[in-house]
Formats: C-alpha cells, structure tokens, sequence
C-alpha cells in the first residue's frame, strides 16, 4: 500500500468498509481474536512510548470488540507491573465472542474488572475502549456521562481506533466524545479522523495495519484519499524557449464597492503561482490603486458584460467571484462568465449568485464554496453541510458537475463521477479574510499553465495549506497575502521550473 512520509496510508475508508477489510481478512485466514491480540500490542506499543513512565492505566470497556482490545492491553500492562483496573460500562458478562475471550484473559492474568460508576476513580493513563466506529446516533447514557466525566478528569487518554462519540464517516461529534491526546487507528484509515470535528477530538493520530495481506487491503474499496506531496499532480518544467503567451492568461473578475481588494488578492496568486499574464476587471474607481499595488497586472475598469466580454475574449482562464458582490453589476458579469467558454474558477458571490439561480453554470468550471456558500448551493444549512461534508462535496460535485472545492478543517476535493480527496494540512493561523481569494487565483493560474480542473485543483489545495502551516510558525496575524510569495517557493520546490 502506498503510504505518505508521514507513514500513514493515502487510502481512507468508511466504517462499513473498515468492518468489510476485517471480515475479508478474518474469511482469508486470520481470526478475529488473532487481529484483537495484534491490535492490543499495537496500543500497547503507542501507549509505552507516548508515557513510558505513568505506571497506571484505567481501561473504560464498553461491550463491543473495542472493549475486547481494551482488556489485552489490561492484561499486557499489568504484567509489565502497572497498576491497572477496568471500568466496565455494561455488564461484561453479557460480552460475546471474542471480546469475551479478551476479557476471560483479562481475568486469568489478573486484571480487576469493576462496574462504572459515577464515583469510579480515573487515574494513569485512561484507555478509551468505549464505542468504537459502529456508533450510530447521538451517545446515549451511561457513556455520555463516562465520556464527559473522562474529559473533565485532565488525564491522559489513549482512544482506541477512534475517540468514542466521533462519526468515523463524517468527523462529528455525535453528542459528547473523547478528547484524546492520542488516537491509535487500525486496519484502513477512517475518513472521519480526518474532517469535520476530528481535530478537536483525535489528538495525535497513529495507525497499525495489523499486518494485513496488502494484497487485501489494496483490493478493498475505500471512500476518499489523502492528499500528500508523492500523489500530488506536477507542473511540467519549462522550455529555455518559453514565453509568457504559452503560460496562459489570466482574467480575475471582481472587486465591487468595499471589496476591491479581493480581486487584487486573487490576481496576486496568479501573478506569483507562474502564469503568464493577469488581467483584472473591476470597477473603474479600483483601477489605480490596482495598478499602483500589481503593476504586473493589467487592471480594467468594466462597467457591463459586453465590455467584459470583450477584455475577456483573450484570456484563457476566468477566474469569477472575488469581491464581485450581489448587486447588479456583480450579475451582469456573471452573466458573461456564464455565456464564456474559457475554463473557469467560481468563487465567494458567483457562488452565492448560483446558488438564487442568476445565472446557468457552464461546463468545466472549478467550485469553491467555504460551508455558507455550500449549504446555500445546496438549500441546506451550515451545520447540514458540516455534519457530512463529504456528502456535501459529492453532492455539489455531482449536481453542478464540477469539480468541488469544500473549504474548511480538512478540506475535500470531489470530482463528478464521485471521487473524493482530502487535504488535512493548513493551520488555525490561516482563519481570516481573503484567504480564498489567495486559493482561487492559484487554481485558476494552474489551469492556465495546463493542469486540468481536478489536478489544478488537488493541487492548488494542498500548497495553499502548507503555505499557511510554513507562514504559522510566525504566530498569530497570518494575512491573506502574505501566502503568494510563499506559494512561490513551494510551488518551485514541488514542481521545479527548469529540470
């Protein structure tokens, strides 16, 4: 299986299909107790070497296999001389199969097993081995309580697999979950470790295979994949005899009243990420100030779509959107874009703009809505959008058939025939106006270099991201750009100009 360096594999999986790997490796030889037994030497391992020396550990066992896992590593650990006891949430006689078995180990080596009760003591390290990926609904009682009761105990917490409460498919909290401070996952990699709220939750993030034949594991289906830098999509080099009419032309649409520094941000990025020529329309009034901030970009002042037809007629690449507002000079451009047949890039009002059914999507455009945009395209809410992004993603890809840019923690690219990719790079420093703007223009300056619409923008998203985890080392105050130079170098260290 391919891995990243930073030795996870690229594939993700949802909960169904993690279940399927493991029955297909349970039917090709390897018996579940067998995997539970690999699996709580895994944990084992992580827990040593993230706090050598605690000395204790509390298992909270629910009653499924990851209670099975939990009581071998109870059993590991006390016979490495830690003080351990279990916290039984249910009754652990009504266990079955080889979780059962886990638990009579469990006893025969010695472990103490107790009933939860509110008064229970947590103390060491608290291994979560509470509910697992089958969760389905909201956490019911008792393992609410256990969950916020753990969480508020400031101790160290292992989760087993996945922090109990957290949607292995979509990344949110369903009802209370576990704040862990380490995560150790198994046999495929959960697209919902990755997304919605899972950074809130996981902690570090740590994965086994359990030694699964890679023949298996490659022929499962999976869900999503990871975008890291050996998958990424290249640039070609350059001729020594290139100029800049081969590098395409860039035209960045936007900047009404009050806004106008959205398309410059936009063609900022384009300008830095290697085309060959920018051009911006926006209002008169802007022009100046445009050209004395980008002299390398060629601004216009357009005040109808028949003029931006025509300033458009040679550019390659749109770029529609940023700063364009909702007002009727934002519409008449859009209707322009919308009657074009460059290759295109929609973003911030042409979003909005879509979504009130202004104007008619053409083909071969590039999305990128941040949730609000999306949950409008969608006729859905915010919170609709972010308790299943994926699904959002595939389903704005899919309706519009385009490729889908969902912004936010753990960003999703998904294309019209329903694959999905997932950027989990980016910073919290990278929180604030413009932003977008940044990312739009860098798309958009791919396309124009050649790239198609999904490796334009897989990867757009990904550089966009480190850019802003390199520029977060400074510390708070990130503007939007302050990116371009750095999308500069990254781009040149990804994809070299000259061979």
């Amino acid at each position: 299986m391919l891995h990243s360096p930073d030795n996870l594999p690229l594939p993700l999986f949802s909960a169904a299909q993690v279940r399927e790997l493991d029955a297909r490796l349970i039917a090709a030889g390897t018996s579940g107790f067998e995997l539970m037994s690999r699996a709580a030497h895994a944990i084992w391992r992580a827990l040593r070497r993230r706090w050598p020396d605690a000395g204790g550990l509390t298992v909270l066992a629910g009653r499924g296999n990851n209670a099975g896992d939990g009581y071998l590593v109870a059993a590991l650990a006390l016979r490495a001389g830690w003080q351990v006891h279990v916290l039984a949430v249910g009754d652990p006689a009504q266990l079955q199969g080889d979780a059962a078995r886990a638990r009579d180990q469990a006893l025969a080596a010695g472990v103490s097993i107790q009933l939860w009760e509110e008064r229970a003591e947590l103390r060491g390290v608290v291994l979560d081995a509470l509910l697992g990926t089958g969760l389905q609904g909201a956490v019911r009682e008792p393992y609410a309580q256990v969950i916020r009761l753990l969480n508020a105990s400031g101790l160290p917490v292992l989760a087993v697999d996945i922090p109990s409460g957290l949607c292995a498919d979509t990344g949110q909290a369903l009802g209370d979950a576990v704040r862990a401070g380490l995560t150790v996952t198994l046999i495929g990699l959960k697209l919902g470790l990755f997304t919605g709220q899972s950074a809130d939750f996981r902690g570090a993030l740590q994965f086994d295979d359990l030694q699964a034949d890679p023949a298996l594991v490659a022929a499962q289906a999976f869900t999503a994949q990871r975008l890291v830098p050996i998958s990424l999509p290249h640039l070609a080099a350059r001729s020594p005899l290139v100029h800049k009419g081969q590098l395409g032309h860039v035209l960045v649409i936007g900047g009404d009243r009050g806004f106008a520094g959205a398309g410059l941000l936009a063609a900022q990025s384009a300008l830095r990420a290697g085309a060959g020529l920018v051009s911006l329309a926006t209002r008169g009034e802007h022009v100046s100030a445009a050209q004395a901030r980008l002299p390398e970009v060629m601004a216009a002042g357009v005040a109808s779509a028949n003029q931006l037809m025509a300033l458009g007629a040679h550019a390659s690449v749109w770029v529609v959107g940023p700063g364009l507002g909702q007002g009727a000079w934002g519409r008449s451009l859009l209707s322009a874009a919308a009657a074009s047949d460059a290759v295109q890039v929609w973003d911030a009002d042409a979003l909005n703009l879509l979504a009130q059914a202004v104007v008619q999507l053409p083909a071969g455009v590039v999305l990128t809505p941040h949730p609000g945009e999306a949950a409008r395209l969608l006729c859905i809410s915010s919170a609709e959008v972010q308790a299943d992004r994926p699904a959002a993603a595939r389903a704005l890809a899919q309706r519009y058939q385009a490729v889908c840019v969902l912004k936010g923690a753990g960003t999703l690219i998904a294309a019209p025939d329903g694959g999905l990719w997932l950027c989990d790079r980016g910073h919290p420093a990278m929180a604030g106006a413009g932003l977008g703007d940044v990312l739009a223009g860098f798309i958009g300056a791919l396309l124009a270099q050649g790239l198609a619409a999904l490796p334009a923008a897989q990867l757009a998203v990904y550089l966009h991201a480190c850019a802003g985890e390199r520029l977060a080392l400074q510390g708070r105050g990130l503007a939007a750009s302050d990116l371009c130079a750095v999308i500069r170098e990254l781009l040149q260290e990804q994809s070299a100009c000259l061979n």
